[in-house]
């Protein structure tokens, strides 16, 4: 039966949660929010926030209570009050099984291999000392990539060591895995829904672009520039990760296309990821629409490109860091097919996602033209600077 006065709770009142509180108001589905201060982006647009921290046992419980459906934007989450919450009836996807594994990046990669996933040669460090230490006795070689197990979000908790000298500089300190530095062609990403009749669908691969200082995504383009073969391979992997980990929701994979045409997954995000935010405005049904019908066991929605989109991030410009303003938006606005989303962020500072642009063409190359534009208009600054 579809209900509108259930309560559906969301652990994170970021963009995320923002974009789920709007896509939840096109059906007048009530979204509650539990975050730190109702001055977050999602604040603005639920039904009702709750101020408090999603890693504490006493807040998630306390805020799952009155809820019929919880939900996360961010992993990283307080999973025992979910598991108990779960035990009290409450519906919870991600199931906090789920979460646990994947928001240890160690963890996540046993599972890859338990369960015949493709991914990058990797090996688990208790420490920093312990890798530094096989690297210097020659068990590993650099280049390399160090992950931090745990704690890693938006760039953070990940380290390309290439020399010496970043051992010394680069270097991060914690439980980690060591990675090898694959041969990768292109960064694809493919967005997997699934609800708990067990219905999967997924969206097209999309194409993705790293700022080199941020290390986050920068540019992704849809659909990705592979072959139909390599497409249709990224779209039935992401099934069966989805699959496997047996999540109820979305779950982006990320994935490395190697040189020599191997898939690789490299990490996942249960729940709407930055790699889905064209298909509000390029696809019949948005990633956000898709996560509610999913955690709500609707039927899913239809998931093709209607037309080629970039999505860029609107990062704070670095040197900037205050009260937020953005310039050359009217120009932007100004184009055809250029979708300006702002988060709603009152301060700035460098590289922090304060929104992303949307950007539709006939084609691919117009639409990389034109974000191309939109990236050295629109610039995100700060009003003290």
């Amino acid at each position: 039966m579809f209900s509108t006065t259930q309560k559906i709770g969301i652990l994170g009142g970021g963009q995320l949660g923002k974009m789920l509180c709007l896509a939840a108001a096109d059906w007048d589905l009530k979204t509650y929010v539990l975050d730190a201060s109702p001055d977050y982006p999602a604040g603005q647009v639920c039904t009702g926030f709750t101020a408090g921290d999603f890693n504490k046992y006493d807040d998630v419980l306390a805020f799952g209570l009155d809820k019929d459906i919880l939900t996360i934007e961010i992993e990283h989450v307080n999973t025992e009050a979910l598991r108990e919450l779960e035990r009290l009836g409450k519906t919870v996807h991600p199931a906090p099984r789920a979460l646990d594994i994947i928001k240890d990046k160690g963890l996540q990669k046993e599972f890859y291999l338990q369960h015949d996933i493709p991914t990058a040669r990797h090996e688990l460090f208790g420490n920093e000392k312990q890798l530094k230490k096989a690297i210097e006795s020659g068990k590993w070689s650099l280049p390399l990539v160090q992950k931090l197990c745990t704690a890693g979000y938006d760039g953070r908790g990940v380290a390309i060591l290439r020399t010496a000298e970043d051992l010394e500089r680069k270097l991060m300190p914690g439980v980690c895995i060591a990675e090898e530095l694959a041969p990768i062609r292109t960064e694809l990403a493919v967005v997997a829904a699934r609800n708990a009749a067990g219905d999967v669908s997924v969206f097209p691969p999309v194409e993705m672009d790293f700022h080199p200082e941020a290390n986050l995504v920068e540019f992704l383009l849809c659909p990705a520039r592979v072959s139909p073969l390599v497409a249709a391979e990224a779209e039935a992997l992401a099934e069966k990760v989805i699959r496997t980990f047996d999540i109820c929701g979305l779950l982006a994979v990320e994935m490395f296309l190697t040189t020599d045409g191997q898939l690789l997954v490299n990490e996942v995000a249960p729940r709407p990821h930055n790699s889905g935010h064209h298909t509000i405005d390029s696809a019949p049904t948005s990633q956000f629409q898709q996560h509610l019908r999913a955690i709500c066991n609707f039927p899913l929605g239809p998931t093709v490109q209607q037309m080629p989109a970039v999505m860029i991030n609107l990062l704070g410009e670095p040197g900037h860091k205050g009260p937020v303003y953005y310039e050359g938006v009217e120009a932007c606005l100004a184009l055809e097919g250029v979708y300006i989303h702002l988060y709603g962020k009152a301060l700035t500072s460098p590289f922090r996602k304060m929104g992303h642009a949307t950007v539709t063409a006939a084609t691919a190359e117009e639409a990389i033209q034109k974000a191309q534009f939109v990236k050295n208009t629109l610039k995100v600054k700060a009003t003290n600077n």
